[in-house]
């Protein structure tokens, strides 16, 4: 495969296409608008309706898990008073998913392209180029 799964993780991580590896999930000048499709090698980013559902659960879970939980967790210890606490929690749940957004979405692609390398064009072409090898 021309594109490994340590690439397309790295390429997750760093919010990059995970086709080219180019800065292009987005548009130029915005925070949380998509692009359709990478500006560098056309990779469509958006598939379908419904399809970045998943970034919506993977930011609604990370911010559960490493915002709120902790907060919970140090209000039960006794570290926050109540007010605190729920302030913290309030504006956390609020701000952190914002701050998530680009990167739940990378993650979305990085998790489906894990496991579905070879729907990334990139891999594609040398998939048919050893079905013409077999024949």
């Amino acid at each position: 495969m021309k594109v490994t799964h340590g690439q397309i993780i790295s390429r997750g991580l760093t919010n990059c296409c995970p086709n080219c590896g180019g800065k292009t999930l987005f548009k130029e000048g915005t925070w949380f608008e998509l692009d359709k499709s990478c500006r560098r090698c056309g990779l469509k980013i958006e598939k379908d309706e419904g399809f970045f559902l998943g970034a919506m659960a993977i930011n609604y879970g990370v911010t559960l898990v490493a915002y709120l939980l902790p907060v919970v967790l140090l209000w039960y210890g006794g570290v926050l008073s109540g007010t605190v606490a729920i302030v913290a929690a309030l504006a956390g749940s609020m701000i952190v998913p914002i701050l998530l957004y680009r990167s739940s979405r990378s993650w979305q692609l990085m998790l489906y392209y894990s496991f579905l390398p070879q729907h990334l064009p990139a891999n594609r072409r040398e998939l048919g180029a050893l079905e013409d090898e077999n024949v």
